[in-house]
């Protein structure tokens, strides 16, 4: 009797969602890990940086890897090294290890989107039509389950060790299985070398630039709004950790959308539409010191960064001139070196002056997007994204 393997389609979307799980319990137990180790705005800020340096490392190799042996394997090593570093940022006893293990995660964490959205293009151009944002959809589903669980593991007083483990096994249990299936992924001849960081050529800058608003935005509701709540707003461990779930479950159903969107009133519109809506929703959560308003920035922000990275990354797989694993790395250098290095600046700039000054500036950035919107429109796929 032969096997039944899950669809590549299927296979995906768990890859996306277990990396997302990981992401959104890191991020709504932040403030739980400030409280832990003490930590100032500019301490935390300096820790989020060394995660950030461990995913830009990551990218250019990962990228390497995925054309010379294939996004679908390797994207399942990298899994295991993400969930493995979770559950060592939890067991950290001290600030040095806690550094270590964050590099780890910022390494697995990059690296696994890099292949992971390398096998999706793969998979994208076999079915012959655009699903690159479902796939990001279920990333962000997932990181609204994580965030989720981080919100009941603050209700209930949950230790970070445990909550972090819990997590990861859960994870592992869930998805581990629907990652098991029959793909032969594209092999490219990399270059024997590389830089140290890949970055964009040619068009792919724009594209990277574009990507960069995107990660910026994401990045500071990942990391920073939680204590943006907690801080600015003075709401509750458990309400603070609501900002995050909102902004991903929004991510989800647009998502869901956006598909439709593009074909209905094409990229470029969308892509202004996101830039000027994540703008207006970060103007909203600093203008009015309430939980009901700063909530509803970040669903603007939610529906305004939904499209944005999914197009990037599709735009990037279909580049002409370079393969697909190191056209995603060049544009993920900007767009997730933004998501992961900016936080820790917004934690420098906080420091200097507020954060509600940071969240502003971000605010600033994403009007970027809207502005650079013209070039997602000259697209080389052959299917309509």
């Amino acid at each position: 009797m032969s096997e039944t393997f899950p669809s590549p389609r299927l296979a995906v979307s768990a890859a996306f969602a277990l990396n997302g799980v990981l992401l959104g319990a890191w991020a709504a137990r932040v403030p739980a890990v400030v409280d832990r180790f003490d930590l100032s705005e500019g301490t935390l800020g300096i820790l989020l940086l060394v995660m950030g340096i461990g995913a830009l490392m990551s990218f250019p190799l990962a990228g390497r890897l995925a054309d010379r042996y294939g996004a679908f394997p390797v994207t399942k090593v990298l899994a295991g090294v993400y969930l493995v570093s979770i559950v060592a940022i939890g067991l950290a006893p001290d600030t040095t290890v806690l550094a270590l293990a964050l590099f780890l995660f910022g390494v697995g964490h990059g690296a696994m989107d890099v292949t992971m959205n390398s096998w999706a293009a793969e998979v994208e151009r076999h079915a012959g039509r655009s699903i690159m944002s479902s796939f990001h959809a279920m990333w962000s589903l997932g990181a609204g389950l994580g965030a989720g669980g981080g919100w009941l593991a603050s209700r209930q007083d949950l230790p970070l060790d445990a909550h972090f483990a819990v997590t990861a096994l859960v994870a592992m249990v869930i998805f581990g299985p629907l990652m098991h299936t029959q793909w032969t992924s594209t092999r490219t001849t990399p270059q024997a070398k590389g830089p140290v960081f890949a970055l964009p050529r040619g068009a792919l800058v724009l594209v990277g630039l574009i990507a960069m608003g995107a990660g910026l935005g994401e990045g500071a509701a990942a990391d920073w709004s939680a204590v943006f709540l907690a801080d600015v707003i003075q709401a509750t461990p458990s309400q603070a950790a609501l900002g995050y779930a909102v902004f991903s479950v929004t991510m989800v159903v647009m998502r869901l959308n956006v598909d439709r969107l593009i074909t209905r009133f094409g990229a470029v519109a969308v892509a202004r539409f996101s830039g000027l809506t994540a703008a207006a929703g970060y103007l909203l959560a600093t203008a009015f010191a309430t939980l009901p308003t700063a909530l509803a920035g970040f669903v603007l922000m939610g529906l305004g960064y939904a499209a944005v990275i999914p197009l990037a990354f599709s735009r990037a797989a279909a580049d002409p001139d370079v393969p697909p694993g190191q056209a995603i790395a060049s544009v993920a250098t900007l767009g997730y070196g933004a998501m992961l290095l900016g936080p820790p600046t917004i934690g420098f700039v906080a420091e200097a002056t507020s954060l509600r000054a940071s969240f502003l500036l971000v605010g600033c950035v994403a009007l970027m997007i809207a502005a650079l919107a013209p070039v997602l429109g000259r697209r080389t796929h052959r299917a309509t994204v």
